[in-house]
């Protein structure tokens, strides 16, 4: 059943990966590139900067950064772990797929770092901005999803990489999310 699992992976990898063409290389090299997202993220910090009393905007500042260290540092655990090669670094594939990007990356791909910190970011950020901006969340969650997809278009994850990822980050999300508003409540800032 897992070989038949990771086949069908592998399968839809190479069809997904396949559908890019030079035309399209560099907007997803560029979308990939957390570098790129900045002003996004500023925009995102400003807005909970004006929603948020200033202690309660440092104490989300905060639990925003463990999100992120949360998600990178598991998402390591299991690439070390469970130690599945990214689909660059499998002899029978590189032949077959488009390696968009110079270098690989790490041997090992299971989860997706990229996709579970945006989705992160995109869970936690649509539920602590809801009431200002009713699209936010959906709008988050669609640029996590393309983030996602840039990592198997490239060719460094696998589709089953990215969607652990995103499912081990939107839990992620909402769990930090419930975080910073339990310290809210506790601590009523």
């Amino acid at each position: 059943m897992l070989d038949q699992i990771i086949e069908l992976d592998k399968q839809l990898f190479l069809f997904l990966n396949g559908l890019g063409t030079e035309r399209w290389d560099g907007f997803w090299m560029a979308y990939t590139t957390k570098f790129y997202w900045i002003p996004l993220y500023a925009l995102l910090v400003f807005f909970i900067f004006k929603k948020e009393h200033w202690k309660m905007f440092l104490v989300t500042l905060v639990i925003i950064a463990a999100l992120v260290t949360f998600t990178d540092q598991v998402s390591n655990f299991f690439k070390h772990n469970v130690m599945r090669p990214r689909p660059c670094h499998e002899e029978g594939l590189i032949d077959l797929m488009r390696l968009v990007k110079s270098y690989c990356g790490g041997a090992y791909g299971y989860f997706s770092g990229h996709a579970s910190n945006a989705m992160g970011v995109a869970i936690f950020s649509g539920l602590l901005l809801k009431s200002r901006f009713k699209y936010l969340m959906p709008l988050m969650i669609l640029w996590a999803i393309l983030m996602a997809y840039s990592r198997v278009y490239i060719g460094v994850h696998y589709p089953l990489d990215v969607v652990s990822g995103l499912i081990f980050g939107g839990l992620a999300g909402w769990m930090f999310y419930k975080l910073n508003e339990f310290v809210r409540k506790k601590y009523q800032l």
